[in-house]
């Protein structure tokens, strides 16, 4: 007798892997997740695809292209040297959290060519965070004005990167010279953990900076 059909006769459920990627909302319909938008912006090869790929449940969307000889004279590799792609239009993932809370992460492209496609990424977002590399500050001051000029609550979380000097949260406000209730993170992008921190703290903030 096949096993399969032993195992109903006895009442005994057959070995079946679940589905690790099924969250509650999407197996009982009396449920209605509260589905929200967040933006990863930053500059040129700060950690965003990285973010974005650590902490999605499903498979992420990436645009990445392989970089030219072409965008030798605008993209600075110094310090990322071993970077041979780039996002060119966007990063898309999704994170479950809470169990109805779905958090939809859109990743922008850094380089200023694309910085015309922001408009229509941000749009319907609740918030964003805004990723900077110590040791290179400066690229990350274009998101903190545009989200600042635009109203949209958000966090600075400092990807930090082996063998970088690791600075003090409030060194790093004190360098961008971000407001006293802006929440500055210090995270690895590759962590998923750490990345859920930031998130939840961009959450937290998001619901603060929401006129009631």
């Amino acid at each position: 007798m096949d096993s399969a059909v032993s195992d109903a006769a006895r009442g005994v459920a057959p070995l079946v892997e679940p589905d690790e990627t099924l969250q509650p909302w999407q197996t009982d319909r009396s449920r209605a997740p509260i589905a929200t938008k967040i933006v990863v912006a930053g500059g040129f090869g700060v950690g965003k695809t990285t973010l974005v790929s650590s902490v999605s449940e499903i498979t992420p969307l990436q645009t990445e292209a392989l970089m030219t000889e072409a965008s030798q004279e605008t993209d600075d590799l110094t310090a990322t040297p071993g970077k041979l792609t780039t996002t060119v239009a966007m990063d898309f993932g999704r994170i479950t959290l809470d169990d109805d809370l779905v958090l939809y992460l859109f990743g922008t492209p850094g380089q200023q060519r694309f910085w015309f496609m922001w408009d229509d990424l941000v749009r319907g977002a609740i918030g964003a965070v805004v990723m900077a590399d110590t040791r290179r500050l400066k690229d990350c001051f274009p998101a903190l004005d545009y989200f600042e000029s635009c109203g949209l609550p958000y966090v600075v979380a400092v990807n930090h990167f082996d063998g970088s000097e690791l600075f003090e949260p409030e060194d790093v406000r004190e360098a961008l010279t971000v407001p006293p209730h802006i929440p500055v993170m210090i995270m690895d992008a590759r962590r998923r953990i750490s990345v859920i921190e930031t998130l939840l703290a961009l959450v937290a903030h998001a619901l603060e900076e929401t006129p009631e």
